[in-house]
């Protein structure tokens, strides 16, 4: 089985989510979209040279203590190290190797696993020197690297990607008409039913093949004249009896599943609500720029529906609003009431992400949009935003070239997503935002 997970591991207030937050803001569209889900999510895409891995940010490990806090932390980087392909054993390059370093690094051996040792918070004149005292641990030659200003991270992430199976490099390949869709959703919500009455009816299944994972079955499947791979995660067995583990795993199963295919059915349960877990996986399938339905599961057993709908529209629109792109269906997996309606939605996502704009309109647009409502002076400089193209598809990604990026608000930035949406729609897929200088002649 190859993993495509890198977990940071250490001990508190070694740097473990500035390195996190470091190492996967190339994917970050439009900074922070809410308070409480983009930030606090424990899950990441890292991006390198056109490579995709899951990296996840763990608790400060610590030993010794019994209490409730401590003991999830230490079981929750358990889960971690077991699912992950590598370690990033974070170190503090300030107060140098430490007890507690030791301890986990003991913890660590035992897995088995790739273990990088990755001293954090290293000067550049320091670089080569600081990482010396870290040899000790007997996991060979330490990166030294800075997390809060970018230092060494380049490097880091080379070896990280030297040291993947090959298999990465090889996983399987469908005709580029077809269209992947992953199916996602916390446990108990009714993937399972779905999968069976959806492939049930559709009485057309070529062949089951194994994913590139031991969690996933790709079923390919014709509806109409599209051609279809369903990404499978909703029959595996959970890997621990220990409660907790079935969240993570679930969670850790269903990201595995979205980076593989080209969009993503969130079911949502309508009789249990939205929960965190749904907001952290909308979040994720919007960070890793896949397309998104939402399929509110259940809707047989509603009375009133029409009012009903409404309602929960509106509960959408205050939990999920950050991905208020996405359509919604609402459907009876057991029944397959209403089922027929995801089709249109699918295909439609799934060429709304491959849509390209030309250069021109985008421009027009752009000179639409500043003439409104130009962007705000700061500190006395005037933003100008000079020009626009779309250099890629899946996610749409938008550059634009401007006398002062770092200077643009994000409420400006919002603010070009919503025309970009007005004009050109792009209906189930997050776009991707990004602001460069323009290059001077002579530059």
């Amino acid at each position: 089985m190859t993993n495509n997970i890198i977990a940071i591991v250490g001990r508190p207030n070694v740097g473990k989510s500035t390195l996190f937050n470091r190492l996967t803001v190339a994917r970050t569209a439009i900074e922070e979209k809410v308070p409480g889900v983009t930030r606090d999510r424990l899950y990441g895409t890292l991006e390198w040279c056109g490579h995709n891995l899951i990296i996840v940010d763990t608790g400060g490990v610590t030993f010794g203590r019994v209490d409730q806090i401590t003991t999830l932390v230490r079981h929750q980087v358990k889960l971690a190290v077991e699912e992950a392909n590598q370690i990033l054993f974070l170190l503090d390059g300030k107060e140098g190797l430490t007890a507690l370093d030791q301890e986990i690094g003991e913890m660590l051996r035992r897995s088995g696993k790739t273990i990088i040792p990755v001293v954090n918070k290293v000067d550049y004149h320091e670089m080569d020197s600081t990482k010396y005292n870290f040899y000790a641990l007997g996991f060979g030659d330490p990166f030294a690297v800075s997390a809060s200003h970018g230092r060494g991270t380049g490097e880091l992430l080379d070896h990280i990607f030297k040291l993947l199976p090959r298999e990465l490099e090889n996983e399987e390949s469908y005709a580029a008409d077809v269209v992947k869709v992953a199916v996602i959703g916390r446990p108990n919500v009714g993937k399972s039913s779905l999968i069976n009455t959806l492939l049930g009816e559709e009485r057309v299944i070529v062949s089951q093949m194994p994913g590139t994972t031991r969690d996933a079955i790709d079923t390919y499947f014709k509806h109409g004249e599209q051609s279809y791979i369903l990404i499978d995660t909703a029959g595996m067995r959970r890997k621990s009896k220990v409660k907790d583990a079935v969240e993570y795993y679930s969670v850790l199963r269903s990201l595995k599943a979205v980076q593989r295919a080209d969009l993503a059915l969130l079911l949502l349960d309508v009789e249990s609500g939205i929960t965190e877990q749904d907001q952290r996986l909308a979040g994720y399938v919007d960070q890793a720029g896949r397309g998104l339905v939402l399929v509110v599961n259940k809707w047989d057993l509603v009375q009133d529906r029409e009012k009903a709908r409404e309602v929960y529209l509106e509960n959408l629109k205050r939990t999920l609003g950050f991905v208020s792109y996405a359509p919604v269906v609402f459907v009876s997996a057991l029944t397959g009431r209403r089922l027929e309606t995801m089709f249109p939605l699918i295909l439609q996502t799934w060429q709304e992400q491959h849509k390209r704009i030309p250069t021109a309109l985008l421009n027009e647009l752009l000179g639409d949009a500043t003439a409104v409502n130009p962007p705000s002076p700061v500190k006395g400089k005037r933003v100008r935003i000079y020009y626009v193209t779309q250099p890629e598809v899946k996610p749409p990604t938008f550059v634009f070239f401007a006398n002062e990026p770092d200077l643009i608000h994000f409420s400006y930035k919002r603010y070009l997503e919503n025309r970009l949406r007005e004009s050109f729609n792009f209906s189930g897929t997050p776009i991707l935002l990004k602001f460069k200088r323009r290059q001077r002649r002579g530059e």
